[in-house]
């Protein structure tokens, strides 16, 4: 019963406040990124950009803890932070790539895929800490998502109803 008890009582190297206030960051600027798809009536939106972004924080707080875990600290183990980046830019790129429809020579999706992908970078640089990284990321990101359209739709690049013409990037 004590092995039951020293096991689920580990402590982080990170006080856990710090690792609360990174997830919720991360979820919040997950969320602002979805916002806009959301009110784009896009497949991937406020939830989906959420939970990437928060996955990606988790991801980033684990890799965190491993590389200060004494178990982890032996000199024939070597740890590697960019396999982190590849591993979560590859997971993101998978489910992004499934957002991405072709349909009679109209391209939709790319922008949500790509709202997905900065998403993950966000979630993934609120996990490792790097808050100005993670909301001048969110901030841009946004800006280029709810300002950009208006340019378009006011340029007549695209339709303001949200459709895409052929080889648009909806």
């Amino acid at each position: 019963m004590s092995a039951l008890i020293e096991e689920f009582s580990l402590s982080t190297s990170l006080p856990w406040q710090v690792i609360v206030v990174r997830l919720l960051l991360a979820t919040l600027l997950g969320g602002a990124l979805g916002f806009e798809r959301e009110i784009a009536d896009r497949p991937a939106g406020l939830r989906t950009h959420m939970m990437i972004s928060l996955a990606a924080a988790v991801f980033a707080v684990i890799a965190l803890e491993i590389s200060a875990m004494e178990v982890f600290s032996d000199e024939q183990i070597r740890t590697d932070p960019l396999r982190l980046v590849e591993a979560i830019t590859a997971g993101v790129a998978f489910l992004a790539a499934g957002s991405i429809l072709v349909q009679h020579g109209r391209v939709q999706g790319l922008t949500t895929g790509a709202g997905m992908w900065l998403a993950g970078a966000s979630g993934l640089s609120a996990g490792l800490g790097l808050w100005s990284v993670a909301l001048l990321a969110c901030l841009l990101g946004a800006l280029v998502l709810a300002l950009v359209r208006r340019l378009e739709t006011r340029m007549t690049l695209k339709p303001g109803d949200g459709s895409t013409r052929t080889g648009g990037c909806g």
